[in-house]
């Protein structure tokens, strides 16, 4: 007997779309327990898409908090405390563009992001 799914493709492919924005373990449970079985273009898409952006703002994150105590001790901490709410107001905005897009399951980019992974990222 065939287990029962109640995911079609489409909806599936929406489902890791949008698991696959809830934090890296999300995307590691998109990709392992439900991308593997049924592959499909859209959750391929998103999940090459929120890759990036996770390896992009982990990159940020590391950079920024080395830059964040120099300028902390140079500048004081108004211009470190606002540079630092721009750089995570603009994560959060990238991250909510991408998030809808695969709320509405579309192939809708990331700005900056979302095409460059599209060709780093062809495996996935």
């Amino acid at each position: 007997m065939e287990p029962n799914n109640s995911f079609n493709t489409a909806d599936n492919g929406k489902t890791v779309a949008i698991v696959s924005y809830l934090t890296i373990i999300g995307w590691l449970i998109a990709l392992l327990a439900m991308h593997n079985d049924k592959k499909t273009e859209l959750g391929s898409y998103h999940l090459r898409q929120t890759l990036l952006f996770y390896i992009v703002s982990i990159g940020i994150y590391i950079v920024w908090r080395a830059l964040f105590i120099g300028l902390l001790f140079s500048t004081g901490f108004g211009l470190a405390l606002t540079l630092n709410w721009v750089i995570n107001v603009g994560l959060l905005v990238l991250w909510i563009i991408g998030f809808i897009g695969a709320v509405n399951g579309e192939k809708k980019p990331i700005p900056f992001i979302g095409d460059k992974a599209q060709t780093m990222f062809p495996g996935i």
